[in-house]
């Protein structure tokens, strides 16, 4: 288990790194949207070419581009359902996904305009 969580880390510190800077040279949010769109064809890749590689893959794509960026494992795993003949189950996923997440920053952001 350390070892699982050693690779992870160390990918995701990598990861983070590379989502700052990438956003930073670019700004937001055009920078956020490259990242994404780069962190997603990068996964799919790896999917494909580290398949039985778990060392890697713990690395590669949980850790690098999970710190990356997030987006990349949601589009995995939506796809994923679809190529497993899950359609209605995938667009009910990014659907969901997309609308709790909105719904979810804009109540965290007012809960915390109460704060401030």
């Amino acid at each position: 288990m350390s070892q699982t969580l050693t690779f992870v880390a160390l990918g995701g510190a990598l990861g983070s790194v590379l989502r700052y800077m990438g956003v930073a040279a670019i700004g937001a949010p055009i920078g956020t949207a490259v990242v994404n769109v780069v962190g997603c064809f990068a996964i799919g890749l790896g999917f494909v070419l580290l398949a039985g590689r778990d060392g890697w893959q713990l690395f590669l794509l949980t850790g690098l581009l999970g710190g990356f960026t997030t987006f990349s494992a949601f589009s995995l795993d939506a796809l994923k359902l679809i190529t497993a003949g899950q359609p209605l189950q995938a667009f009910a996923y990014v659907l969901g996904s997309v609308t709790l997440s909105l719904v979810a920053v804009a109540m965290g952001a007012a809960l915390a305009k109460g704060f401030a």
